[in-house]
């Protein structure tokens, strides 16, 4: 099945289909409990490098389910750092992270994999492969649920992954894209199939580390605005650092400010202002 025939199918039935797969309505939130789920708790997390540099120095953080969190900081305030060390991309010197209800620090390597394939992640750098079809790009995003050829060539895949991943590409505006090289696109747009491919992975939380900081403001304000509106539809709960004080006030339901490893101011958004948080910078 050429990209051709995969564009020409019906939005409706790709929708639906899409639906079906994640189990979850696309114009709505996931159904609540009563009670809200933590879905990440970190309790006094350390990490340093050497003797000297202390990275984090006591993070303690809980972000229920469905919330948008911005963490906002300087350079080496350590934001990036905290997001990594949730996944143990980076090994912590001490403290405790559950993260989805599990204890990611006492995680073997299947195990983790297992955990990390359910968290979306979205760095500064869009890590496609550029030789390939933006669709074929999509379609890795399903590696834990696919392996082989048919998890990395469009034209290999089941129809019903397809489809899927056309509905992604959809998602972020870019449906019409798919049969274009990767290496062909604009940046912005290349950020939208890294999102497009972080929502095929079906994640129940997402990360993003300073997701539009390599984009210019123009296309920046764009993929935030996008990237922002789509976790809203999804549900999902979302963690994001940024150096941009107003993507963390418009885009982020709670502001976590980190100054020398520590947590300096940790609120509401509705209950900040621009002024609150030019300090952390100084």
């Amino acid at each position: 099945m050429t990209v051709a025939s995969v564009a020409r199918t019906g939005k409706p039935r790709i929708a639906a289909a899409y639906a079906a797969a994640v189990r979850r309505p696309l114009d709505g939130v996931h159904a609540r409990s009563a009670t809200v789920a933590i879905e990440l708790s970190i309790d006094n997390l350390r990490k340093s490098y050497h003797v000297t540099t202390t990275i984090l120095d006591g993070v303690s953080l809980a972000v229920p389910s469905g919330q948008a969190v911005a963490l906002i900081g300087s350079n080496g305030a350590g934001k990036s750092t905290l997001l990594r060390c949730c996944l143990r991309l980076i090994e912590p010197n001490g403290g405790s992270i559950r993260l989805l209800g599990q204890d990611v620090c006492a995680l073997d390597q299947g195990a983790l994999r297992r955990l990390r394939a359910q968290i979306g992640f979205v760095f500064q750098r869009h890590n496609l492969v550029g030789q390939l079809s933006v669709l074929s790009n999509v379609l890795h995003g399903a590696q834990s649920r696919i392996s082989g050829p048919r998890g990395w060539f469009h034209f290999m895949a089941p129809s019903a992954l397809r489809d899927e991943a056309m509905h992604c590409l959809d998602l972020v505006g870019l449906a019409d894209f798919a049969s274009r090289r990767a290496d062909q696109l604009s940046g912005g747009q290349s950020q939208r199939v890294a999102i497009a491919r972080t929502l095929m992975q079906r994640p129940r939380l997402m990360f993003a580390d300073e997701p539009v900081a390599s984009l210019d403001p123009s296309a920046g304000e764009e993929v935030m605005e996008l990237f922002a509106e789509l976790i809203r539809q999804q549900g999902l709960t979302l963690v994001f650092t940024s150096h941009h004080i107003n993507h963390a006030l418009r885009f982020a339901d709670r502001v976590v400010a980190l100054r020398g490893g520590r947590i300096e101011i940790d609120a509401m958004s509705a209950s900040l202002d621009a002024r609150d948080l030019r300090g952390v910078y100084e």
